[in-house]
């Protein structure tokens, strides 16, 4: 069957139509954005140059902030605009190019975080997995989405280039592609987020016998790792582990796990952490002498 494809852009309607509450959230956004890139690459240089910090906890933690700052900047820029701007419109190729970034980036970080506790010794060849994963992942959503015809409308009720706002437009029966979306991303989320959470409860449950420094500075890893985990999957869960229902919450979700996320992250890990914040405070003194 030949692909009909007369949608040679989208109409994104963004977050709000009200040109007061734009003007306001491209501050709070801009601040957000400058704050997760300024908070992420500090904390990939802080452990990158410091030769305390070269454990497997703290090489995959400057990656994934490294990875934070490459989803948000996938998606902060274009929001941002539209926010800026009364003409939101994005061309086919440009929808499929942040699609693909948004996933590919989403799933190295999934990766990553089931990896992040292993040995340094395994540290490249996992780095190399997670990358690997999620390009297999998106790469194969991408083959099946991008030959799905398109015959008009093309305004999409969403402020990112995403999987179920653009199924609802496809002239062709979609209901196999939105199975798919849910067992790729959602069912995948879902597992993943479970293997995790039981393996830190399990952990948490060990330390209980325990009352060393050791199990203490475990403990707050743990924590860490666990906040960050809920903070990350939780919301991917909510929206691509159910069938494609809108739902008026379905855009404050989206920012959340795409635009304020990325900023709690490092924020969470160093504040938490004490050999990074006391290396940062030992830098600082440095730094003005």
């Amino acid at each position: 069957m030949k692909q009909v494809n007369n949608v040679t852009e989208f109409i994104l309607l963004g977050l709000t139509q009200n040109a007061e509450a734009q003007k306001l959230l491209f501050a709070v956004f801009t601040l957000i954005y400058f704050l997760t890139m300024v908070g992420n690459l500090l904390t990939v240089v802080t452990i990158t140059t410091s030769p305390t910090l070269d454990s497997p906890r703290y090489f995959f933690l400057s990656f994934l902030s490294f990875i934070d700052s490459c989803c948000s900047s996938a998606i902060a820029p274009k929001m941002l605009f539209d926010l800026f701007t009364e003409k939101k419109t994005i061309s086919f190729s440009g929808y499929m190019t942040q699609l693909f970034a948004g996933h590919f980036f989403g799933g190295v970080e999934i990766f990553l975080l089931v990896v992040i506790t292993m040995n340094r010794q395994v540290c490249d060849l996992l780095v190399a997995m997670a990358w690997v994963g999620g390009f297999l992942h998106t790469l194969i959503q991408m083959l099946l989405i991008v030959w799905l015809p398109f015959c008009g409308p093309n305004v999409i009720d969403h402020f990112i280039c995403d999987l179920f706002p653009l199924l609802k437009l496809s002239c062709t029966d979609a209901h196999i592609f939105e199975l798919f979306v849910v067992t790729n991303s959602g069912l995948m989320c879902m597992l993943i987020f479970s293997f995790l959470i039981s393996s830190y409860v399990l952990i948490l449950c060990s330390l209980k016998t325990h009352s060393m420094e050791g199990p203490r500075k475990a403990l707050s890893t743990c924590t860490s790792h666990i906040t960050v985990v809920v903070l990350f999957f939780v919301p991917c869960l909510f929206v691509y582990l159910r069938p494609m229902i809108t739902f008026p919450i379905d855009k404050a979700v989206s920012v959340f796990y795409t635009v304020v996320t990325p900023m709690l992250n490092p924020l969470i890990y160093t504040l938490r952490n004490a050999e990074v914040k006391n290396h940062e405070e030992a830098v600082e003194p440095n730094n003005m002498g």
